[in-house]
C-alpha cells in the first residue's frame, strides 16, 4: 500500500500549485501547541466514531492519534480563515482514512452481502433510522463502495457529521461548488440503487 507522505495530508493544498483550492491571504495564522490538548478532549470522539462508521474499530484509535500528530506538526500552517479547527481535523483524518480504501471498501462489501453490519456502533442516529427502517443498509453499503474516493468523502462527511457545505469545502480543500457538485453526483448514484430514493439526503448545506 502506498502511503502519502506528510505534505499530502494538508487537508488545504495550496491553491497557487492545485488552482483547486480557497484562496490564501497573507500568513497562516497558526494554532498555539496549548490549543492542540483542548481540540483533542473536546472532538477526537467523534472524530472516533467518524472512523469507526468507515473503516471499523480496529484501525480507530490509530488515526485519531495520528490526526493529532498531523496537526501537531501543522499548527504553525494552520489558517482559521479557512475553516475552523473541527474542519480542518475532519479534513486530516479523511485524507488518513484514504490509505485504507480497500478496508472500507471490504466492509461495504461484506456488508452488502450478508447483511451483517461490521460496524456495530452508529454514527448519525438520523441517516441510521431511515436506513434500518427501509432494511436498506445492504443496498446502501453497495452504493458507497461504488464510489469514487473523492465523491465518498465528501457525501460521508456531508451526510455524518454535521459541517456545513462551506466546512466541508474547507477540510478537503476545494471550492464548495465542488463539494456540491460531488454530492450531487453521489446522491445521484446512490438513488439508482434505491430506485430513486435517497436515504442520505437531509437539511445539510
Amino acid at each position: 500500500m502506498r502511503y502519502e507522505s506528510r505534505a499530502d495530508l494538508s487537508p488545504w493544498p495550496d491553491p497557487a500549485a492545485t488552482g483547486d483550492g480557497p484562496a490564501r491571504d497573507g500568513a497562516a495564522e497558526g494554532v498555539p501547541p496549548e490549543r492542540l490538548a483542548a481540540l483533542f478532549v473536546r472532538y477526537a470522539p467523534e472524530l472516533k466514531r467518524y472512523v469507526v462508521r468507515r473503516l471499523g474499530l480496529d484501525p480507530a484509535d490509530d488515526i485519531v492519534a495520528e490526526t493529532f500528530a498531523v496537526a501537531l506538526q501543522r499548527l504553525e500552517t494552520y489558517d482559521a480563515r479557512l475553516g475552523d479547527e473541527r474542519a480542518w481535523l475532519y479534513g486530516i483524518a479523511t485524507n488518513l482514512i484514504g490509505r485504507h480504501r480497500r478496508r472500507e471498501i471490504g466492509l461495504y462489501k461484506a456488508l452488502s452481502r450478508t447483511g451483517i453490519d461490521p460496524v456495530t456502533e452508529p454514527f448519525t442516529d438520523e441517516v441510521e433510522r431511515r436506513v434500518a427502517a427501509g432494511g436498506a443498509r445492504e443496498r446502501l453499503a453497495r452504493a458507497l463502495a461504488g464510489l469514487s474516493r473523492k465523491h465518498r468523502d465528501t457525501l460521508l462527511l456531508v451526510t455524518w457529521t454535521d459541517l456545513t457545505y462551506e466546512e466541508v469545502a474547507a477540510a478537503l480543500g476545494v471550492p464548495v461548488g465542488t463539494v456540491r457538485s460531488r454530492v450531487n453526483r453521489a446522491r445521484e448514484k446512490v438513488r439508482r440503487v434505491f430506485a430513486g430514493v435517497d436515504p442520505t439526503s437531509g437539511n445539510e448545506g
